[in-house]
């Protein structure tokens, strides 16, 4: 592996009364160094919550990549391996990028849990919570929410990031529409002018993202040149998203109990 990994306090394989399963979070990835160190701040909040050694690794603009974290791994003797993507759609990386970054993978291939952000018809209520409580840490009053998103060609996935606004706003008991940093409309901007129009006066954003990469910093600047009254910081390390990583990962390690992996 080229770049050193920061998590939990690594395990030595097999060393008895410790669980040999890895959970990789594998991340998409920025060319925005912050976006890496809020990824490994992610790794290690959820390590501090589980005996098992916590890894990063990045389908693109990063390393180590997955072919690079699985090898070293698995020279190492780890070879119950569960990958949680970090990802909010089941778009073009979720259905390209992710199966070709696990094609080569030694020895036992590993498990892979979907993905973290739910469908379009059942929004994941932990990411509802943590950016709940990101729009809190602004500490402003609002009257109305956008939910920032990258964006995507599928429209699928792009349903889903408005089913994800729906639930917001539900929970809120605000107006709430979903704004497309890049590829889908509308974009952060039109989709505050849209609730503008609708009688909101004091609008924030709510960032639906891991890190703080390209289009986070893209929609943020054309949400405050539109004029709202926050822009929350990305999901980064808050607890829903560990607690949600830390289900995936023991529901894909009890639908497994009894496979023999090594």
């Amino acid at each position: 592996m080229t770049d050193v990994i920061e998590s939990s306090p690594r395990q030595t394989a097999g060393t008895a009364g410790t669980d040999r399963r890895t959970l990789l979070l594998l991340a998409h990835g920025s060319i925005e160094p912050q976006a890496q160190e809020a990824t490994r701040a992610l790794a290690r909040a959820v390590g501090q919550s589980t005996a098992c050694l916590v890894e990063v690794a990045y389908l693109r603009h990063a390393r180590p990549t997955a072919h690079q974290a699985l090898h070293t791994l698995a020279e190492t003797g780890h070879n119950r391996i569960i990958v949680v993507p970090l990802l909010l759609t089941s778009a073009f990386h979720a259905r390209v990028d992710l199966p070709m970054a696990l094609a080569d993978a030694p020895a036992l291939p590993p498990l892979v849990t979907p993905v973290l952000g739910g469908s379009s018809t059942a929004p994941e209520g932990r990411l509802v919570a943590a950016l709940r409580r990101r729009l809190v840490e602004l500490d402003v009053e609002f009257d109305a929410v956008v939910v920032a998103a990258a964006g995507s060609s599928d429209s699928d996935a792009c349903r889903s990031v408005s089913a994800m606004a729906a639930a917001v706003g539900a929970d809120l008991g605000l107006p709430c529409l979903a704004g497309f940093a890049s590829t889908a409309s509308p974009t952060p901007a039109e989709a505050v002018e849209e609730l503008r129009r609708a009688g909101a006066r004091r609008i924030a954003v709510a960032s639906y993202c891991f890190a703080p990469g390209r289009l986070f910093h893209q929609a943020a600047h054309a949400s405050a040149e539109a004029g709202v009254v926050g822009v929350s910081k990305p999901l980064g390390d808050a607890p829903e998203l560990v607690g949600l990583i830390l289900e995936r990962f023991h529901e894909a390690c009890d639908a497994n109990t009894g496979i023999d992996w090594l």
